[in-house]
């Protein structure tokens, strides 16, 4: 870029969604060679002019032409070709703060799998154990059961007084299971087989009445939540060493060509699954059919739904996070993300900002993203030593991931409820 090109000056017209922050509509000049750090400093000197209440300066971060600023305006506007002569709009929001590191939870092998609840974190490990801890780092149970690595957790319900949750294992079985919290024990209650191979991943329905499970054998099952005994289950002795009573599967859905990695609730009746045959599917569970199929280009590792803006977040066998919007007729990937420079496992939504998602890598990183800053995330979330394998936003406040070297890793999100 020349000196010429860096020192154009811009008419640009400041824009926000956010009330409190809004500014009068009059055009500003500027120079065309300014970064969001000059902006924040223009944007705060208007708002101390016009919003004697606001005592301390807002960080803000800036959309130009839908994509947040990251480089100089000039720069910006050449990528996307744009001229400089006319007025800009500029959006600009508050920016989302760093999230601040808290606990490490120490565990005895791999951690595969994780799921907040309030204040709780459950943790499937690969030495077949699962864990209960406090958000706050407190370890309230280890809790044996399965006979290989568990690979997915996942709460059903909590009172305070009594919390069931799930889990899967590569011992080809899923397991219900009863916490009472006072008490501090823990009974399974019912052990579900159906799968002929290891269990990778589950998922309990929106209203906590059913789970899925997708297995290297290729299928999805879809099981009961209920923790009493149903007319569907055989009236036969369970035999030691099974656990609970035993449940056959609901339904099977057959379709994907090689292991499930991810399934995922979109509604009451619909799932999603990913796979390492490089398909998505959305799956009628009612009729068992599938009622979409997506196709990528390399295996699937996790996939992740999002009620806020119905897209799809993929984790792959590349470096690549990719958005699908399931309901375009054009271009099904939406958007790619790319700042690992390793495999990514893990993904997940933000459950209450539609433009946040997580990820988690072979790199080592776990990363915040908002959905319009595809080449830079928001911040990387380091600690981990080793490939992270899971990674968690359920509760709004607290990004919890799981790795390799042994640890879950929590960080606190500020303005964890602010609206984007």
């Amino acid at each position: 870029m020349t000196t010429d090109q860096a020192e154009v000056q811009l008419q640009v017209r400041f824009v926000t969604k956010q009330e409190q922050y809004a500014v009068p509509d009059s055009p500003y000049a500027i120079q065309s060679n300014v970064q969001s750090a000059e902006l924040n400093t223009l944007v705060n000197a208007i708002l101390k002019e016009t919003k004697p209440l606001i005592l301390k300066a807002v960080e803000f971060d800036f959309l130009v032409c839908g994509e947040l600023l990251c480089t100089s305006i000039a720069e910006h506007l050449q990528e996307k070709g744009i001229s400089t002569e006319d007025t800009l709009e500029i959006e600009y929001l508050e920016r989302f703060p760093a999230p601040k590191p808290q606990e490490c939870l120490m565990h005895d092998d791999w951690v595969s799998s994780v799921h907040t609840h309030g204040s709780w974190i459950l943790s499937g490990c690969y030495d077949n154990s699962i864990h209960i801890w406090t958000t706050k780092g407190q370890h309230k149970l280890a809790i044996p059961g399965h006979t290989s690595p568990v690979k997915g957790v996942s709460w059903v319900s909590n009172d305070g007084e009594q919390a069931s949750f799930a889990s899967c294992s590569h011992d080809q079985s899923a397991m219900l299971w009863v916490w009472n919290v006072a008490r501090n024990s823990v009974d399974c209650v019912v052990t579900c087989r159906g799968h002929d191979k290891g269990v990778e991943c589950i998922a309990v329905a929106v209203d906590a009445k059913h789970f899925a499970t997708g297995s290297w054998d290729n299928n999805i099952c879809l099981w009961s939540a209920s923790l009493t005994d149903e007319d569907n289950v055989p009236a036969k002795k369970r035999s030691k060493p099974e656990q609970g009573n035993s449940r056959t599967p609901k339904s099977t859905l057959k379709g994907h060509r090689e292991a499930v990695s991810a399934v995922k609730w979109v509604d009451f009746n619909t799932l999603l699954s990913s796979s390492w045959d490089h398909l998505l599917k959305l799956w009628d569970c009612e009729l068992g059919g599938i009622k979409q199929e997506i196709a990528g280009n390399k295996a699937f590792f996790d996939a992740d739904w999002s009620p806020l803006n119905n897209s799809i977040v993929t984790a792959s066998a590349d470096r690549h996070v990719r958005i699908y919007d399931p309901r375009s007729t054009e271009s099904i990937v939406k958007t790619t993300f790319t700042s690992h420079t390793g495999w990514v496992q893990s993904v997940r939504w933000s459950t209450i900002r539609d433009t946040l998602f997580l990820s988690a890598g072979y790199d080592g990183q776990v990363k915040l993203w908002e959905t319009r800053s595809p080449r830079t995330p928001l911040y990387d979330l380091t600690g981990h030593e080793d490939k992270v394998l899971c990674c968690d936003w359920s509760n709004p406040a607290l990004l919890v991931s799981g790795s390799c070297d042994n640890t879950v890793r929590i960080f606190k999100a500020k303005h964890a409820t602010a609206s984007a």
